[in-house]
């Protein structure tokens, strides 16, 4: 009976991460777009790209990317989901967040 509890409780720990994940991958694409349309529009690629990153924990790997055009800015972040702990292995998947706003005028 003990292993299969801890073959559970293995799954459920598993489950929480990926969670989790999908969490950081979307709070940071929120913030990223956020720090972006609030830049000046000749920086805001940069300012994107370092807001999507500054909220993620290290053992979190991925990328940020933005993208400006049309009067909307948008932001991609892809994170790796950890295998049981955070910062040694990472799935051969990715967990993706999006968001979007439109660019702010400056007056």
């Amino acid at each position: 009976m003990i292993p299969l509890i801890l073959v559970t409780l293995v799954l459920l720990w598993q489950f929480v991460l990926l969670g989790y994940t999908f969490t950081l991958a979307g709070n940071a694409a929120d913030k990223a777009v956020r720090a972006a349309t609030a830049a000046a529009p000749g920086e805001r690629e940069a300012a994107c790209e370092q807001a999507g990153r500054d909220d993620l924990p290290g053992a979190w790997s991925g990328e940020v990317s933005c993208s400006t055009g049309g009067g909307y800015v948008t932001a991609d972040v892809h994170l790796r989901v950890p295998v049981l702990f955070p910062g040694a292995l990472a799935f051969p998947f990715q967990v993706d967040g999006h968001a979007g706003a439109v660019e702010e005028d400056r007056d």
